[in-house]
């Protein structure tokens, strides 16, 4: 190997090293994700040092109204006379070109499944404003006036994570917190940090109509809030080896709920 082959092996390392993203950027200017990373595990680590009081992890306290459900009208998005259910939004000016557009892209993918559209505000009264806040979080359903989705430029610019925060903000709470998630996993309430046992109590939940969904971009891995990140809190039954908490995209069930919920 000659030495300017060698030099340019040598300093390729170092910005590797240097900078991780490197290696990770797509040539459409999105950001690979680790296999061995669930969305699970990038939101909480992500949320750990924020200062929000988020429940599940990653939902807003409602200030609207008294309980985290979203089954009625109220909390959902207006759908026009044209059957589109329109949502306007705002990006902050703290992204850059790269980050605008993977969020952009993420908002867009909704648009060729379901009834929703996500579209820039003009002086709509209702919207989500997309921000560089200490963490991955979002209300759940339409509070009314500006409510926050943040994506914390650190931890949370990846595609899965913005439809996930996305679909929090359409009405959407966790997979393994329906009213029937007892017949499909286990709870080990044994390997969960105490202090946050009250992010797998189930919820009074609208299903829809719709099965279990181990694929759900809205499930959990089976090792968030552990207590020492490796033990399980949540264990799929009958089978443990089914995989939960992917984060390459909404699952064939999350795009079908969707288009429930909106009567799409």
């Amino acid at each position: 190997m000659s030495p300017s082959v060698s030099l340019l092996l040598l300093l390729l390392l170092g910005l590797s090293q240097a900078h991780p993203a490197i290696e990770e950027r797509e040539d459409d200017g999105q950001i690979k994700e680790d296999d061995a990373v669930d969305i699970t595990t990038r939101i909480l680590t992500t949320n750990n040092g924020t200062s929000e009081i988020l429940l599940e992890g990653d939902v807003l306290v409602p200030k609207t109204r008294n309980a985290m459900k979203c089954l009625y009208q109220k909390c959902l998005w207006k759908k026009g006379a044209d059957g589109m259910v329109t949502i306007p939004f705002t990006i902050s000016s703290e992204y850059n070109s790269r980050e605008s557009q993977l969020i952009r892209n993420a908002l867009q993918s909704f648009h060729s499944q379901t009834c929703v559209r996500f579209v820039d505000r003009r002086n709509e009264n209702d919207y989500i404003s997309i921000e560089n806040q200490a963490g991955c979080f979002s209300a759940l359903g339409r509070e009314g006036g500006k409510q926050v989705l943040s994506l914390n430029r650190q931890g949370c610019i990846y595609f899965g994570i913005a439809q996930h925060e996305a679909n929090h903000a359409l009405g959407f709470m966790h997979e393994q917190t329906r009213s029937d998630r007892d017949n499909y996993v286990r709870i080990n309430w044994e390997n969960i940090q105490p202090q946050m046992a009250y992010n797998f109590y189930k919820g009074d939940t609208n299903n829809l109509d719709t099965p279990y969904d181990y694929s759900s971009i809205m499930h959990y891995g089976k090792t968030a809030f552990s207590i020492d990140n490796v033990k399980e809190t949540i264990t799929p039954i009958p089978n443990p080896n089914v995989q939960i908490g992917q984060r390459q995209g909404m699952s064939f069930w999350d795009i079908k709920r969707i288009n429930l919920l909106y009567n799409c």
